[in-house]
């Protein structure tokens, strides 16, 4: 059997989404700490949009700047986590991709089962 591999996962929403009365952004890091992923950084874009064609930025008297989630796991659990995402609404693109953690403290986070 091989290694588990780890995977980088991006969720696409943006700021002024919302799930109940909490932020989509906030729903997810907080489920993610909850089900112990590895990983998981908040990234604001200066400016995005999808298919709508809605412009997200950052307004005068308002934000609604596009946001992606980046959680960093192995792609088993990450796969089961999207799985717990599916009633979250205004998630606009969820992507997998292939990485290589060459280095860093939160290396030993993500080392397989031993």
């Amino acid at each position: 059997m091989g290694e588990p591999v780890r995977k980088l996962l991006r969720i696409y929403t943006d700021e002024a989404a919302y799930i109940g009365d909490r932020k989509v952004f906030e729903y997810v890091a907080s489920l993610a700490r909850d089900r112990k992923m590895a990983g998981l950084t908040v990234l604001e874009a200066l400016i995005g949009f999808g298919t709508s064609a809605h412009v997200h930025r950052r307004h005068v008297l308002e934000s609604d700047r596009a946001v992606v989630i980046e959680i960093v796991d192995f792609e088993d659990a990450l796969r089961a986590f999207v799985s717990d995402l599916d009633d979250v609404p205004d998630i606009g693109l969820i992507t997998l991709e292939a990485i290589e953690v060459i280095g860093g403290k939160a290396n030993k986070t993500l080392e397989g089962p031993v």
